[in-house]
């Protein structure tokens, strides 16, 4: 694969990793449809609770619960790890629903030419997650 295909990839690979930072903060379903497969699904823990799930169920959360409740919410895409149609991610989230802050790895597959998140698995790691 050319340099100039690699570039392309990360790009484009990065600007799915925005639709989720975009889509989580602001509780955008739209954007989260966009950036994940539908047969995705997401792994993790916070608060002693598994959050196991269809991608489809996080989506309902994230409609309920947007990460950002003030200005302290930010995330970052870590650099991307890509060989040809396979791909990962990490974002780091600080600040969500105000004080909570996550380490997420999600891997990426390129499927009829799109990159789609198919896994998502997150890392509670400071912060008291909301109540209720």
């Amino acid at each position: 694969m050319s340099e100039t295909a690699t570039a392309t990839d990360r790009e484009a690979i990065t600007d799915v990793m925005q639709l989720y930072i975009d889509g989580a903060r602001d509780g955008e379903i739209s954007k989260l449809k966009t950036a994940f497969h539908e047969h995705a699904w997401m792994f993790g823990q916070m608060g002693g609770q598994r959050l196991d799930m269809p991608i489809g169920d996080f989506f309902g959360l994230a409609a309920a619960r947007p990460l950002k409740t003030d200005d302290s919410f930010a995330a970052r895409v870590a650099p991307v790890e890509q060989t040809g149609d396979a791909a990962t991610a990490v974002v780091t989230e600080e600040g969500a629903w105000g004080s909570v802050s996550f380490v997420d790895y999600f891997t990426l597959a390129r499927i009829d030419g799109d990159w789609k998140i198919v896994n998502k698995t997150f890392a509670h790691t400071g912060g008291e997650p909301p109540t209720g």
